[in-house]
């Protein structure tokens, strides 16, 4: 990455206020989520995978993120989950997002997760990009999923299958 020195780790609870001020940042885009506030630690936490959370470090400082939320609490989707990743407004376009992606895919492959999903904004086409690059393809669009401040707004459904597990 052009001698760009960025440490990628596991996710710890301390890293909450850094995370949330990242997730802040992508929805003050307007094109991440629909999501219109930041959850607290708990809801969080309590939302998302135990495992499977990664943030991305440059100068001492958390710059991106990615974690996996379970789509399903029936037991046969027990290997489906959704895909969530966000840089740091300052430091997009330094392939950070691409890289927390590809840990995500190894470390969901490692927890036995044999289909990766992501619900993007059609306008939001560098996720779209990053998602495709490395295996997921646009199974759907869904039309008026969710009103966002009083418009309604499309997604597409982005799915990777595991080449790994769940093959047999």
């Amino acid at each position: 990455m052009n001698g760009i020195a960025i440490e990628y780790r596991p996710m710890v609870a301390t890293d909450y206020e850094q995370v949330a001020q990242i997730y802040q940042q992508g929805i003050a885009t307007g094109n991440a989520t629909f999501q219109q506030n930041i959850p607290t630690w708990e809801d969080w936490d309590e939302s998302h995978l135990k495992n499977c959370r990664t943030v991305g470090i440059m100068d001492n400082k958390i710059v991106g993120w990615a974690a996996l939320t379970a789509v399903s609490s029936r037991c046969v989707y027990a290997g489906v989950a959704e895909v969530s990743v966000y840089v740091a407004t300052n430091y997009r376009g330094l392939k950070i997002g691409t890289k927390l992606l590809e840990y995500q895919i190894e470390e969901s492959e490692a927890s036995n997760i044999w289909t990766l999903q992501a619900g993007i904004f059609p306008e939001n086409i560098a996720s779209i990009k990053i998602h495709e690059q490395l295996g997921f393809r646009i199974v759907g669009k869904r039309e008026k999923i969710g009103k966002m401040n009083g418009k309604w707004r499309d997604t597409l459904l982005l799915e990777r299958r595991s080449v790994k597990i769940g093959v047999e």
